[in-house]
């Protein structure tokens, strides 16, 4: 009872602050812009009889405390961000504002102007996200320095829970005092955090060591697990679960159901937010290469068709992003039957794995030769880039015969969009094994970044006008 009213005094006080300050933005902006609107701003209050908008202001405010509430704003949650918590405030204000924007037109209030509108909305953002940030600043405070620190206990004394207490040490705004482990397996101590016995004692450790909040990382069994759970629910614990795999999930995962039945979804949020700034990246330069290379591809293709008799361009089926096919376009280096040459030359192939290459090979034509040097054969690809077949960087897409899909380490480097240039262009091209392409390949996933692309990018440049291990 004397927690529930603790909270209920927790969000109140949380309620009148943020009340406080959404009046603040209004009369600050009105203050700002005094000849928008018909009344004394010096001199009136908002939502004096003097506003014709009161009844707006009053609706505005409370809306925005009502979306605050549902989007959690009024609970001290210690392990949340600061980032989450201000996009929460973004999200809340931007909806009231929305919603007041609809009554305005229902109710035809014609007169409100707009620009107090945008500039009240932005205004609360920023006072809302300001005073959080203070309160996560004062609590942490208050919380490392001993203020309502949570006795904890860890089930499971494996990598997974060690890695845990280290974590938690490092964050000390969180008040967690950890009192030890409990395990099956082990009885040493680490560090200063003792064993406290194994996971059958763990209704009387809870109660011995006053226990308030519970993490469990392994169990040996179901019926392990829930009976933790129900010695927990007794004694009125909260316990919080490690997901299993949780070393190959992202910072996010979501929740949802099906039916009754509760789902966590481990996805990579933060991955396939960073894809799409990637695909802005590739869109725009693809888009600028295409405006600024039109010369110089109209006159390859006129020497193309000197050189020798066929197409100017080459399309090559090749498996993409997720398995996806697609018609990978490259200037024709090679006579028109190439493909059906091929057969005829396996047996002197020069590299390693699925790949067929050979330096001199008898299929290249005169120009085709120069082409490959320095691979102005690839540059139609910019045109798979801008549709989105490819990227400019990424893993070198195969042709769908070279493809062995019984081997998983190709079948993840089609993970992501397939790329024009990657790590084997700039550490060897043609020369470089394919168990090395491969590894090169997996790692380049492993640790995408946008400054690595642009490295990348700039590598390539000297290595192509070089003509290294081009053929």
């Amino acid at each position: 009872m004397r927690s529930r009213l603790k909270k209920l005094f927790i969000v109140g006080f949380y309620v009148i602050i943020d009340v406080i300050f959404i009046i603040l933005a209004f009369q600050l902006v009105l203050l700002l812009r005094p000849q928008t609107v018909a009344f004394k701003v010096w001199s009136k209050s908002i939502f004096s009889a003097a506003d014709p908008y009161r009844m707006l202001f009053m609706a505005w405010t409370m809306l925005t405390v009502f979306f605050h509430y549902t989007h959690g704003l009024y609970q001290t949650r210690r392990e949340q961000q600061e980032t989450l918590e201000i996009w929460e405030v973004i999200k809340s204000t931007s909806i009231a504002t929305l919603l007041v924007i609809v009554l305005t037109f229902l109710l035809r209030i014609q007169d409100f102007p707009r620009s107090v509108m945008i500039l009240n909305a932005v205004t609360m953002i920023f006072f809302c996200s300001l005073w959080r940030v203070v309160k996560k600043i004062i609590v942490g405070y208050l919380v490392t320095n001993g203020y309502n620190n949570f006795n904890t206990l860890i089930v499971g004394a494996g990598k997974t829970g060690l890695a845990l207490a280290d974590a938690i040490h490092q964050h000390p705004t969180l008040g967690l005092r950890i009192k030890g482990f409990l395990d099956d397996h082990k009885t040493e101590k680490y560090g200063s955090l003792p064993i406290l016995g194994k996971l059958n004692s763990f209704h009387q450790v809870i109660q011995r060591e006053f226990i308030q909040q519970v993490y469990i990382t392994v169990y040996p069994d179901h019926q392990c697990f829930i009976k933790l759970l129900e010695i927990a629910r007794e004694e009125g614990l909260a316990v919080r679960v490690i997901p299993q795999g949780y070393e190959y999930m992202s910072q996010e995962f979501i929740k949802f159901n099906i039916g009754l039945i509760p789902i966590l979804e481990y996805t990579n949020l933060n991955v396939n937010y960073h894809q799409r700034l990637k695909r802005l990246f590739d869109f725009v330069v693809s888009l600028l290469l295409l405006m600024l290379l039109s010369s110089l591809f109209i006159i390859l293709a006129i020497l193309i068709k000197l050189d020798s008799p066929g197409p100017v361009f080459y399309l090559s089926r090749r498996y993409g992003c997720y398995g996806r096919m697609f018609n990978m376009y490259k200037f024709r280096s090679m006579v028109t039957n190439a493909d059906d040459l091929l057969h005829e030359l396996r047996h002197k192939n020069e590299v390693d794995g699925p790949i067929f290459k050979i330096k001199k090979d008898p299929r290249i034509t005169p120009f085709g030769a120069f082409l490959r040097k320095y691979s102005l054969d690839e540059l139609p690809q910019i045109l798979n880039v801008f549709k989105g077949d490819m990227s400019l960087v990424g893993p070198r897409p195969f042709p769908i015969s070279q493809l062995e899909k019984e081997d998983l380490r190709q079948l993840k480097r089609l993970g992501i969009r397939p790329g024009i240039t990657g790590l084997w262009q700039i550490r060897g091209r043609s020369d470089v094994s394919f168990e090395k392409l491969l590894r090169w390949d997996i790692w380049y996933i492993k640790n995408w970044s946008f400054w690595l692309d642009v490295y990348i990018l700039f590598q390539t440049f000297p290595v192509v006008l070089k003509g290294k291990g081009a053929y």
